[in-house]
């Protein structure tokens, strides 16, 4: 009797790879960083926790699938697990995190750039891609408002979590998880949250710049996402 084998899911390899990247790039780069005992399991945790979401994304797809731009973001979601190792650490420590997560946040930050052109011209754009790139930019948002919040204050957190809590909402309001129109400014907006807050990581901004940067990045986000539910509430069935 011939047994049925199930072929293994295409994204697989590239999880493989990626979580093997992120090991050997997190010990290279945090490792001088890294707190002692648990401090350590939790600073490698947070980073595999981002990891892990980009993982959620390609498995649950109900088409396997793993495009070229699906690559690029997986790479970035990387670079953004790298982030949160290094921001974790400064937070165990008390400690900075300095230089390292700077580079580190403007290389994804950067690459956010590319997916969506590989996408476009492979062919192979998709609403599965555009919620993993979005996610991994929720991530790397939510990553670096921690770290910058040790400095500004606990306020920064909203530019962070902004994008968690209307997604917990949608679980509530089932008019808040229907597609929402293009929108070039809801783009800019998205990309102007890690802009403004690894402008206010760059040694020597005066604190009142930095300030003034991310309130102002965050103050559109809070439209943006007012806007949107605006929106989707009109389009809801029976709305008036």
């Amino acid at each position: 009797m011939t047994e049925l084998r199930t072929a293994p899911h295409p994204a697989v390899a590239d999880l493989s790879v990626a979580a093997v990247a992120y090991l050997g790039a997190v010990v290279v780069i945090a490792g001088p960083s890294l707190p002692d005992g648990g401090g350590a399991f939790l600073a490698v945790g947070a980073g595999a926790a981002v990891l892990a979401g980009a993982g959620a994304n390609l498995l649950g797809r109900a088409v396997p699938s793993c495009t070229p731009a699906d690559r690029v973001t997986l790479a970035r979601a990387v670079l953004v697990a790298c982030a949160a190792a290094l921001t974790m650490s400064g937070l165990l420590t008390g400690g900075p995190s300095g230089l390292p997560l700077l580079a580190v946040g403007t290389a994804a930050f950067a690459l956010d750039a590319v997916d969506g052109p590989v996408a476009r011209r492979t062919g192979t754009a998709s609403a599965d891609g555009a919620r993993l790139d979005t996610s991994t930019d929720a991530a790397l948002t939510l990553v670096l408002a921690c770290a910058v919040a040790g400095t500004l204050g606990l306020w920064v957190l909203g530019s962070g979590l902004l994008y968690y809590v209307f997604q917990a909402a949608g679980r509530f309001r089932p008019s808040l998880r229907a597609p929402l129109p293009p929108s070039a400014a809801r783009k800019v907006i998205g990309a102007l949250q890690p802009a403004a807050l690894l402008f206010a990581m760059v040694p020597g901004v005066p604190g009142a710049a930095a300030t003034a940067a991310v309130a102002a990045a965050l103050a559109l986000l809070v439209l943006s996402f007012g806007r949107d539910v605006v929106v989707l509430e009109r389009g809801r069935p029976g709305a008036g």
